[in-house]
């Protein structure tokens, strides 16, 4: 364990390193969301009605929760970089755990989150979004959102690593772009045909926004949505622990094996 820990903080730097020699990725991060808030907020916002609160203020906990999905399309073009350009085959020849490059690569990942997203949390506020509750059940809304990013971030690294190349890594991230569309993430999924409605609500990403909204007091949840939807605490908390009980393990016997 003290092998691990000390090995994971090494790969941490690395993955610090990477951030800081390429800064427009970190901008970029930044500055998307923020462009989607005020894009869907203004511009869709005045056809889109939310009964009981705006849109704007509805769609910032969506972006928020957007923003920490779109860890499966980081981690996989991660992962697959350090596989296709023999980066991975240099590490293992290291004495050191094979479960510290993905754990260093996701802890790296969470720390530029938690940085990334404040911004966009910052001109939530001022648009119009506001955390109604307690500091306490803020807090719990903001862990829920970085407990989602680390999950899709190990989904994302095995992913990668699945893939044949970097280019296919970056073509199969890009496809992820669909999942928050396919949730409440930006429009409420009540009026959704009945088939639809039931996808939407069983995605992950519904159960983290629900929760979210509901942690800062705006948006009690739906009685007749589904599970998830329902009982979006428990049911964000059992997604993410039933997936990162499935990736964790597979991502790190992936990269023990060859990272190819």
């Amino acid at each position: 364990m003290t092998s691990l820990a000390y090995d994971s903080t090494a790969l941490l730097g690395r993955q610090l390193q990477r951030v800081r020699h390429a800064p427009g990725v970190l901008i970029l991060t930044q500055t998307m969301p923020i462009s989607m808030l005020l894009f869907f907020g203004y511009v869709f916002g005045s056809a889109l009605a939310v009964p009981g609160q705006e849109y704007r203020a509805y769609l910032v906990p969506g972006l928020l929760v957007a923003t920490a999905a779109n860890g499966l399309m980081t981690g996989m073009f991660q992962a697959a970089q350090d596989s296709h350009r023999g980066v991975m085959d240099r590490l293992r020849t290291l004495p050191m755990s094979r479960a510290a490059v993905p754990v260093g690569q996701s802890a790296a990942d969470l720390l530029t989150t938690t940085l990334g997203i404040i911004p966009l949390m910052l001109v939530g506020l001022l648009v119009g979004w506001r955390i109604e509750a307690g500091p306490l059940a803020a807090l719990g809304a903001f862990g829920l959102v970085l407990l989602l990013r680390l999950t899709a971030t190990w989904i994302g690294s095995f992913l990668g690593l699945l893939t044949r190349s970097e280019e296919a890594a970056g073509q199969l991230g890009s496809a992820t772009f669909m999942l928050p569309l396919l949730s409440n993430a930006y429009i409420p999924t009540d009026r959704l045909p009945g088939w639809l409605r039931t996808l939407a609500e069983w995605n992950p990403i519904s159960a983290v926004a629900s929760a979210v909204r509901d942690l800062c007091g705006q948006a009690p949840p739906a009685a007749d949505a589904a599970w998830p939807v329902a009982h979006p605490v428990a049911g964000s908390l059992a997604w993410c622990g039933l997936l990162l009980l499935v990736f964790v393990p597979l991502a790190v016997r992936r990269y023990a094996r060859n990272g190819r």
